[in-house]
């Protein structure tokens, strides 16, 4: 057997390894899930999206484009990013359980 062969079959059953404990853990904390469950978490998440451009664009506008946005400005918008990034990269995580079948859904 190849040293190729043997590496395919290892990553193969790291894979089914990972997927097993993966939903061992996950599986049990959240109950099988529709679309219907779903949809505030994406709600939310599109609510931080928008709040993050209406910032950005308020202040593009306030200033005409052409002065730097204060130091406060900044704060404001990267408080609302932080928001933003961190609902986009669990709402990832939760198409990745369901994508690897860690979850349950109906």
């Amino acid at each position: 057997m190849t040293t190729q062969t043997q590496n395919r079959r290892l990553l193969m059953a790291l894979d089914s390894k990972i997927r097993d404990i993966n939903r061992a853990t996950i599986n049990p904390i959240l109950p099988e899930l529709r679309l219907s469950d779903l949809t505030p978490m994406l709600e939310m998440t599109a609510r931080a999206r928008a709040d993050y451009l209406r910032v950005l664009y308020e202040i593009g506008h306030s200033s005409s484009g052409e002065a730097a946005p204060s130091p406060e400005d900044i704060d404001r918008l990267a408080a609302l990013r932080r928001v933003y990034q961190e609902l986009v990269t669990a709402t990832q995580a939760f198409e990745t359980a369901i994508e690897r079948e860690y979850l349950d859904v109906e």
